[in-house]
């Protein structure tokens, strides 16, 4: 999977314990699901999920991981398909000119290997599935050979090593069983006619957008050429594509919003003690619509630009960051809240 601030990683064993406790569950929706790791676990676990996120690379993701049924795929054909993208020529395009000479987030030779590609998605996939499966190979390879912490707001000073490698194209590694995917705003989501026997819900708790710190991946999978503006070379719509969930003054309505609203049994929901909202908060807005509440609090190492520290713009160290570690809670709201919590709560 991609490089993800704010990833649920190490979650997702006590993310998928939580939903496999809850008696009964089989259907469940992974409302904000970024690189969908957390409806993949619960997709393995044996849970028909539904993954919904406003990102269209999130979208590819899921289609790939979560809709796509391995059984109903071809890996020969897979294969086939993505040796004839990795032997296409190279080709300096939009991607080249943009990321790697304006910027420097990959080397050229790997830039102009990645407008090959993405052009010969098009032209080469022969349906939406293999489409999916062949964008979601070349956002991992292109992740795989980037020269950033993680994020797309900024790039190193110095040249990854990863960065020198050549870029290659893998197949990623689909799982048994069927889902649904949606691309649209979380309210609009959870105001489907549909049920779930539990909703994760992991929000945005700051004011940095997931738009802006992954835009190359938006670029790469629209396969657009937009208008770049400033170091980062952004996509010129990241200035007004906003989420309410990113501003300090609207994230509560936001949130509350879609809590209320949710369709489901149990909700499970993490949130970082950095963020706009206090535990205290979620909790009883959680209580208002599930009545019983439970907590697990995980300790969590920031994400690798605070521990490298502070850089001027010359690439500098000038300070260190005020903490390395940060507390991510886990929320369990409905029936029996309490009891499903409880093996994790002693072990935490």
């Amino acid at each position: 999977m991609i490089k993800y601030l704010g990833s649920k990683r190490r979650l997702v064993p006590q993310i998928v314990a939580l939903a496999r406790a809850i008696p009964g569950a089989r259907r469940a929706l992974d409302l904000f699901t970024g690189t969908t790791r957390v409806a993949q676990g619960l997709k393995a676990a044996g849970f028909t999920v539904t993954a919904n996120d406003i990102a269209t690379y999130s979208a590819v993701l899921g289609e790939t991981y979560i809709a796509t049924d391995a059984a109903a795929v071809d890996p020969a054909r897979v294969d086939a398909l993505l040796q004839e993208l990795d032997a296409l020529p190279a080709h300096r395009g939009y991607v080249t000119r943009t990321f790697c000479e304006e910027a420097r987030y990959f080397q050229p030779a790997n830039g102009a290997r990645i407008d090959a590609i993405r052009a010969g998605i098009d032209r080469l996939a022969r349906t939406p599935t293999e489409r999916a499966i062949a964008l979601t190979a070349l956002l991992e390879a292109a992740d795989r050979v980037d020269s950033t912490t993680g994020l797309q707001m900024a790039y190193l000073k110095q040249w990854s090593p990863r960065s020198h490698r050549p870029l290659r194209l893998r197949a990623p590694t689909l799982l048994a069983g069927s889902g649904r995917v949606h691309c649209e705003d979380a309210r609009r989501c959870v105001a489907r006619d549909v049920d779930y026997d539990v909703a994760y819900l992991d929000p945005p708790y700051n004011q940095h957008s997931y738009y802006a710190n992954y835009h190359i991946w938006e670029t790469v999978v629209r396969g657009d050429a937009p208008e770049p503006y400033g170091v980062a070379r952004k996509r010129l719509d990241v200035r007004t594509t906003k989420s309410e969930f990113n501003l300090r003054g609207a994230a509560w309505d936001a949130l509350r919003a879609v809590v209320l609203g949710l369709r489901a049994r149990h909700c499970i929901l993490s949130f970082s003690n950095e963020g706009f909202l206090t535990d205290a908060a979620i909790r009883t807005l959680l209580a208002e619509r599930f009545g019983e509440v439970a907590m697990v609090p995980v300790d969590s190492p920031r994400y690798v630009g605070a521990r490298i520290g502070i850089h001027n713009l010359r690439g500098e160290r000038v300070g260190e960051v005020s903490h390395l570690r940060n507390t991510e809670w886990l929320f369990i709201a409905g029936p029996d809240a309490a009891a499903i919590a409880e093996p994790l709560q002693a072990a935490s």
